[in-house]
């Protein structure tokens, strides 16, 4: 399941996400360029994002969408 989805063309690569990701999964992909000019942060590996959401709390463009899976009733 992705947990983290991305705006690219939103983003304006300012590294807040990055920086503030407790789990070191967002990077800037220097790889890519969006219409704007700038490279997009990308969440390398979506299995170990915990949901905290710290990138979409810091992100001033508000690009990112963070879900939490359900948990299975018992």
């Amino acid at each position: 399941m992705q947990k983290v989805t991305i705006d690219a063309e939103g983003c304006k690569g300012c590294g807040l996400c990055v920086r503030n990701c407790p789990e070191g999964i967002v990077e800037l992909n220097m790889d890519v360029l969006n219409t704007k000019g700038f490279h997009p942060a990308v969440v390398l590996k979506q299995e170990e994002c915990k949901s905290c959401a710290a990138c979409a709390r810091t992100c001033p463009d508000v690009v990112m969408t963070v879900v939490r899976e359900a948990k299975e009733a018992s």
